[in-house]
């Protein structure tokens, strides 16, 4: 769990390098597309293991899990600050149980749904609250955040009550290899390319985003899902009391304002989360 918040907590501030030369949507497409390539030998060697029903699942991991949000992240921070984003990451854990708990039959007691409500009220004092540097101005780009830890909250869950029996790395892998075609396919219709060979510091952009591809992508999805598999969704979704911290370590030492209100935001958020975690 530790070794996932660091690598997913730096994760933030590389989006935030990359989206230096290239656009949200290349940088979306290219992490998925090099994660898929970074596993590929690995869904190639499970692919005929997984039973054909499994496939709905695994196609349902990969876009809730991995397509949509990589794009909503890099969009988020192209008006917010990767600390602020590694904060808002932390819901993640409040909608990994309210989304078990209305599609996959999970129980849920008063005192959850209290840290559920309590999490949501953090992220409006951060989102919405105080006037902020101008890179903070637009405040509702943090919705998009929110929208991503919804999804990841729904791949959680269909990992572990869906493809329970199957491998870590075959999950992974096979995950990507179902939205990594597409995100080819799109890469080849942007100007990443022209950028790759016109534009000054292309190259050094693209080395932060195969980085994020590679270790918060791939790697930490095979080590998630191992976790997943080990303990409860909850725990495993816990990782967000780390990653906030480590987000906004980057995010300081980058040059990044962050706010009184924003941190008083986030202590609401964790403690939401806390409540939820330990709640009978």
């Amino acid at each position: 769990m530790v070794i996932l918040a660091l690598i997913w907590g730096t994760s933030f501030i590389l989006i935030k390098k990359g989206l230096v030369v290239y656009s949200s949507d290349e940088l979306g497409a290219l992490r998925m597309v090099i994660a898929c390539a970074a596993l590929l030998p690995f869904a190639i060697k499970h692919m005929r293991k997984v039973e054909p029903g499994s496939w709905k699942f695994l196609l349902g991991s990969g876009l809730l899990g991995n397509f949509f949000p990589a794009f909503l992240f890099a969009y988020a921070e192209t008006r917010l600050a990767s600390g602020l984003a590694g904060v808002l990451n932390s819901l993640t854990a409040l909608f990994t149980l309210l989304v078990g708990a209305i599609f996959f039959s999970q129980s849920i007691t008063w005192m959850r749904m209290l840290g559920i409500i309590i999490g949501i009220v953090g992220t409006a004092v951060l989102i919405f609250s105080g006037n902020g540097s101008a890179d903070l101005d637009n405040k509702y780009y943090g919705l998009y955040i929110v929208l991503a830890t919804i999804f990841y909250g729904g791949s959680v869950n269909i990992i572990k009550h869906r493809l329970h029996g199957i491998k870590p790395i075959a999950i992974s892998s096979l995950a990507l290899l179902t939205v990594g075609p597409v995100s080819l396919v799109y890469l080849l219709s942007t100007d990443f390319f022209y950028k790759l060979q016109h534009v000054p510091g292309a190259w050094e952009a693209l080395m932060y985003i195969a980085i994020l591809a590679v270790f918060s992508t791939a790697i930490a999805l095979i080590l998630f899902n191992k976790l997943i598999h080990i303990s409860t969704t909850l725990f495993a979704s816990s990782t967000t009391y780390l990653i906030p911290i480590v987000a906004l370590m980057w995010g300081v030492l980058d040059g990044e304002t962050i706010e009184l209100w924003h941190y008083m935001g986030m202590v609401v958020i964790l403690a939401g989360v806390f409540i939820v975690n330990r709640a009978k």
